[in-house]
C-alpha cells in the first residue's frame, strides 16, 4: 500500500525553514550598521573584564559641574556627579578608528528631543539616508541627547539595542534610551567629558 504525498508535515521543508531563521539576525546585523562578533575572541574578554568601576582622580583635577570619562576600548561610559556619586552605563562606539576622537571636551546642550541630520560624511557614506528625522521612534538619536562642544558629537540615546557594547556609531556615544534620560538629569551644561 502506497500512501500519497499531502499538504502535511515536509521535513525538508521544516529544516530549511529554520535555518534561514536562525540565520536572518546574523545577517542583518552584517550590513555595516554594528559590529559583529561571532566568536568570543580577546577583544571581548577583555571587554568583559574592562567594565569596572574607575576612580576619578586620575582623569580630572576636580568634579565641578560632574564629569563624564568615555573608555572607547570597554565601551562604558562614567559618570561622576558633583557629589562624587559614581553611575557606569554600557556605551555604543564609533564603527572605526577613523570616526574615533579621543580628548576633552564638555556639554554645550542639553536636547530634550533631538532630531537628526546626517553629517555630509554621513550623507556621502550613505547617500540612501534620509537628509532629516523629527523626534520620535524612528530617530538614530532616542530621547535625549547631550551636544559636545566638538562639531557633530554627541551622546545619546538608541532605540536600536543591539547597538550598545559594540562599535555601531559614526562617532557619536550611543546609551540605552533609559540611561541617557538619566545621564540628561545629572549633567549640565558644561560638564566636562573626557574620550579615551
Amino acid at each position: 500500500m502506497t500512501r500519497k504525498a499531502g499538504p502535511g508535515f515536509n521535513r525538508r521543508a521544516f529544516i530549511a525553514g529554520s535555518a534561514a531563521l536562525v540565520t536572518t539576525p546574523a545577517f542583518a546585523q552584517s550590513q555595516g550598521t554594528t559590529e559583529i562578533e561571532r566568536e568570543v575572541s580577546d577583544i571581548v574578554r577583555r571587554n568583559v573584564s574592562s567594565f569596572r568601576t574607575l576612580d576619578w582622580q586620575p582623569y580630572f583635577s576636580n568634579l565641578d559641574q560632574g564629569a563624564i570619562l568615555v573608555d572607547i576600548d570597554s565601551r562604558a561610559l562614567h559618570f561622576w556627579e558633583e557629589s562624587g556619586r559614581y553611575h557606569l552605563y554600557p556605551s555604543s562606539v564609533p564603527l572605526t578608528e577613523d570616526l574615533t576622537r579621543r580628548g576633552r571636551t564638555r556639554v554645550t546642550l542639553k536636547d530634550p528631543q533631538p532630531d537628526w541630520r546626517p553629517t555630509p560624511s554621513m550623507k556621502e557614506r550613505n547617500p540612501e539616508w534620509p537628509d532629516y528625522v523629527p523626534p520620535g521612534p524612528d530617530n538614530p538619536l532616542g530621547t535625549r541627547a547631550l551636544h559636545l562642544s566638538w562639531q557633530y558629537y554627541r551622546i545619546h540615546g538608541t532605540h536600536d539595542t543591539r547597538k550598545i557594547g559594540r562599535r555601531s556609531s559614526n562617532g557619536c556615544i550611543g546609551l540605552y534610551n533609559e540611561h541617557i534620560e538619566e545621564l540628561y538629569e545629572m549633567a549640565e551644561v558644561g560638564t566636562q567629558v573626557l574620550l579615551i
